[in-house]
């Protein structure tokens, strides 16, 4: 196994560890160590790709792997922090579902276009998305953090207050326009590749009705010609 396959795997292995530190609440600043892992995990998710296309060590076994690993990162550590109420309601539910709709979608893309071998290319929309993600996701983790220090050592500080209330909007802020570019990259997807994903049933009949179209267009036009012929025909009648 290539390194990075590896890359990939270790990535999938941490997910379940990033959700273990980050609810186990009996652990003392369990949520940093969460962190500090999600960030390692991001890296990889930077390195593994380009290792491979670097080195030519592309394979068919980290195609699986890679785009796996990337939505098992995301989506679960989105997941943990929206289930622990950092995230107010609904806007976690909101970000949540778009983020896990748009990954639906963008799957079912990509096995339409291998059934029809066709290779579906990244979109910078994508690429984005999982950037802002890797962003807002563990700002909010720290947000968690702070919360849980005003609680226990920082009560009544207004200072302390208000650096939690600055860092809690600027998370909404990334995370909203993250928000915004998924469910634009779903729309892409859907978009670019509705050649790929369009049915070959509709396409013949889409077909089929151009042709009829212009048979019945050419009756048109020959039933035309004809009437002027006739009325050429009367008026020569009449010079005569």
């Amino acid at each position: 196994m290539n390194l990075p396959n590896k890359l990939s795997i270790l990535r999938i292995v941490l997910v379940p560890l990033i959700m273990f530190f980050y609810l186990a609440t009996f652990i003392p600043y369990g949520k940093i160590v969460a962190i500090v892992l999600f960030i390692a995990a991001a890296l990889t998710d930077m390195f593994d790709g380009k290792i491979a296309r670097k080195k030519g060590l592309v394979t068919d076994l980290g195609k699986l792997l890679d785009p796996i690993a990337d939505k098992m990162l995301i989506t679960l550590s989105l997941l943990v922090v929206v289930i622990d109420g950092t995230i107010a309601h609904p806007w976690g539910i909101i970000a949540f579902s778009i983020l896990f709709t748009r990954d639906c979608i963008v799957n079912g893309v990509r096995q339409v276009a291998a059934l029809n071998g066709v290779a579906v290319a990244a979109s910078w929309s994508g690429k984005v998305k999982a950037i802002l993600a890797y962003i807002y996701i563990p700002m909010f983790m720290f947000l968690a953090q702070l919360n849980i220090l005003g609680y226990e050592m920082f009560a009544g500080s207004a200072i302390f207050d208000t650096i939690t209330l600055v860092f809690s909007i600027l998370c909404y802020v990334v995370m909203g326009a993250a928000t915004l570019i998924t469910a634009y990259s779903a729309v892409d997807y859907v978009v670019r590749n509705k050649a790929v994903i369009l049915p070959k049933e509709t396409k013949k009949d889409e077909e089929n009705e151009e042709k009829i179209e212009q048979v019945n267009s050419d009756e048109i036009v020959e039933e035309n010609e004809k009437q002027e012929a006739i009325n050429a025909e009367k008026e020569d009648d009449k010079e005569e």
